[in-house]
């Protein structure tokens, strides 16, 4: 794919022509794990984009979530069970291009990337570490199922299913379903005009 094409198709029809620096940056992060990961599927990859460009409201790079959980479980010293926790002195709120969030969905994707995302929740804010907890919450890659919701990008692009409306349910139910797949199509159009 030439990035260049893709980035000046994508400027103009989900930028309004003012995509900025960092904006660039880390979606050129993203389309490197893409090819790290051998994500190959064109609608995989306009999807992931897509999820990140509404989650990130529109930098395209990790953030955290507004208002850092205050009024919700996983905002206090909560597991998901409502017990609480003691260690580590973390809350777990809502962090990256996909909102991390809940103790034990930091335990567990720090195993699943063999990384220290429960001492360090933090590191969900590092474009590469994000975007690879995007591509294992979102697909069957090492856990070989969708990490975020138990479903995945296979389960709504295949030979048999072209579903991004659906598809949001890898992330959070059908919650902005229509406009994330309007997304999609923009960025699925900028990836075929630049292959």
């Amino acid at each position: 794919m030439n990035i260049q094409i893709f980035l000046q198709e994508i400027n103009t029809s989900l930028f309004n022509r003012r995509m900025n620096d960092s904006q660039r940056k880390g979606i050129i992060v993203k389309l490197t794990e893409f090819g790290n990961h051998h994500i190959t599927d064109t609608r995989w990859r306009a999807y992931m984009l897509a999820t990140s460009f509404h989650e990130t409201a529109r930098t395209m790079q990790p953030v955290e979530e507004i208002g850092k959980g205050r009024g919700k479980p996983y905002g206090q010293k909560l597991k998901y069970n409502r017990k609480p926790y003691t260690w580590p002195d973390k809350i777990y709120y809502g962090r990256g291009d996909v909102q991390l969030t809940w103790y034990e969905n930091y335990l567990n994707m720090g195993r699943i990337l063999n990384l220290p995302l429960l001492e360090q929740p933090e590191l969900a804010l590092q474009p590469g570490i994000s975007a690879r907890i995007m591509i294992e919450g979102m697909t069957k890659s090492i856990s070989n199922r969708g990490d975020f919701t138990g479903v995945s990008l296979e389960n709504y692009f295949n030979s048999y299913t072209d579903d991004p409306i659906r598809a949001r349910r890898i992330v959070n139910g059908l919650d902005k379903a229509n406009q994330i797949a309007e997304y999609h199509y923009k960025f699925l159009d900028a990836i075929k005009k630049a292959s």
